[in-house]
């Protein structure tokens, strides 16, 4: 097969050893891998940049260091570069975040050479043959989250273990990661036969029938006897309750099916396993739910609420707690995927609002708090994981874009569509009432326990129930709002927090006029 060679001419950030191995190695090939199955692209450097002000104007293998991160922008400009390499292996997730925006500012392709740890569990010698695209995961701007896995290894071997919703986007990576600290046995409990079937053949292929004991259920969280059975045959020591509906529109337009899955069915599950003497119940939560201005966020909320019920109620061995973390990157039905298909339709990219702003993590991290958060509860508590600086729909559009080798809003074009119903411009992880206390990981916190009225909250959950199994939406939505009092209309919601940020971005103005001076 013939190829056209492409020459792009390229600046490398970076003057250290893996810049230096690189350039050597782009000199000393023929031409850099191909892209694609039409031509072949040959790096060509034609400049370097480097922090280190005492590296400027020294060469590698020819190659000037021409200065600093200020120039990446008019540089590449000036010199007419095709395509950056990031090659600083030892980066920060942090400084990593920062350098990608600096880059993204040229709209030009962008490629990384991966994390010292990447390059040696390789074992590869060639750097070239590394370097790649920028992943989702390294536009959040921080370091990956690391947890103790002494501690869940120790709360998980030897364990019974069951997951509902296990076929989900969280479910299934809960399975996923309980298997590989030896548990006693998986039960993985789905209603969607096809995820359910997924993940258990993903399981058996990894482990084999005889290196895992795993069964695969099909039931639903709604129906109490059908759970009860389930457990009482069972016999979990642990329950992972994943189960939920949480697409914000569908539950707008469909609210008693939020207020069946989500609130009775954890009902269900969390009064079962107290009553068959589960040691522990770990709610998976959203951050949707703080000030909730949506069904679906006011039933997770409504959900938290039972935890805790319960566990002040202390009756019975089951510790409950309950995990809240933001938006999963790549989960079913998450931006990432779509942005991707339209993208590869050729567009538009649909946002809802250039204003919208979201917490992120990637699902083994989100997955990892549930681990973590379940091997150190000791009941009642509900942990909120540190997620860094949120990120802007809109940025995280236009990077994506980028990623796939396309200018946005020339090669595809981003189109803002407006809010859907019940539907946030900025999501919070804490109430105002919680607070804050700080654990052993640096980047957990527990959220102050707020007491529940024992007196009245049974009778107005039964009223809530009631409405939603007689498909009575009105009285449901109405008992929905009784019960969580944050519960608020989003155009009040978002009026409130454009104003709180435009007061704040002033403040911070003025302070920067009145230093400046």
């Amino acid at each position: 097969m013939e190829f056209n060679i492409k020459l792009k001419r390229t600046m490398i950030i970076g003057g250290g050893s893996a810049a230096r191995i690189l350039i050597k190695e782009i000199f000393n090939a023929k031409h850099s891998p191909y892209i694609g199955d039409k031509y072949a692209a040959a790096y060509v450097p034609v400049c370097i940049i480097d922090s280190d002000k005492e590296k400027f104007g020294t060469y590698i293998h020819g190659v000037e260091i021409i200065g600093g991160n200020d120039l990446i922008v008019k540089k590449a400009k000036e010199l007419n570069i095709d395509v950056i390499i990031i090659a600083i292996p030892s980066l920060s997730e942090k400084a990593r975040k920062e350098l990608i925006d600096i880059c993204n500012e040229t709209k030009l392709p962008l490629k990384i050479v991966p994390f010292v740890g990447s390059l040696i569990l390789k074992n590869e010698k060639s750097i070239l043959n590394q370097v790649r695209g920028i992943n989702v995961e390294e536009l959040l701007g921080r370091d990956p989250i690391t947890f103790d896995n002494k501690d869940i290894k120790n709360f998980i071997q030897g364990k019974r273990c069951m997951v509902t919703g296990g076929g989900g986007s969280i479910g299934s990576e809960l399975a996923r990661q309980i298997a590989q600290y030896e548990p006693e046995e998986i039960v993985i409990v789905d209603v969607y036969e096809n995820s359910a079937y997924e993940i258990q053949q993903e399981l058996r292929m990894t482990y084999g029938d005889d290196g895992l004991n795993l069964i695969t259920l099909i039931a639903s969280v709604r129906d109490r006897d059908r759970m009860d059975k389930i457990i009482q045959v069972y016999n979990p020591q642990i329950i992972f309750h994943a189960a939920a509906h949480k697409h914000v529109p569908l539950m707008e337009v469909s609210p008693m099916e939020a207020i069946k899955n989500n609130v009775v069915g954890t009902l269900n599950v969390a009064q079962l396993a107290q009553k068959n003497n589960v040691e522990k119940f770990v709610m998976i939560s959203t951050d949707k739910a703080v000030n909730p201005t949506n069904v679906m966020g006011a039933s997770k909320r409504c959900c938290e609420m039972i935890v805790q019920y319960l566990a002040q109620q202390k009756k019975g061995v089951t510790e409950f707690v309950t995990t809240r973390f933001g938006n999963v990157l790549g989960s079913n039905g998450s931006v990432i995927p779509l942005f991707k298909k339209q993208i590869e339709k050729g567009g538009p990219v649909t946002v809802t609002d250039e204003r919208v702003i979201r917490y992120f993590m990637t699902i083994p991290e989100a997955v990892s708090l549930v681990m973590e958060a379940a091997a150190i509860a000791k009941g009642g508590e509900i942990f909120v994981l540190d997620m860094g600086e949120p990120v802007k729909i809109v940025t995280l559009a236009e990077n994506l874009i980028r990623m796939c080798g396309k200018e946005p809003y020339v090669d595809i074009d981003i189109k803002f569509t407006g809010l859907r119903d019940g539907e946030k411009l900025y999501e919070e992880l804490l109430m105002d009432e919680e607070g804050i206390e700080k654990t052993d990981n640096e980047l957990i916190y527990i959220g102050h326990q707020i007491k529940i009225d024992q007196n009245t909250f049974m009778d107005r959950l039964n009223v809530l129930i009631e409405a939603s199994l007689k498909n009575d939406c009105e009285t449901a939505v109405q008992a929905l709002h009784d019960m969580v009092p944050t519960f608020k209309d989003p155009k009040e919601v978002n009026e409130n927090a454009i104003k709180e940020r435009e007061e704040k971005e002033k403040e911070n103005a003025e302070n920067k006029d009145f230093q400046t001076v």
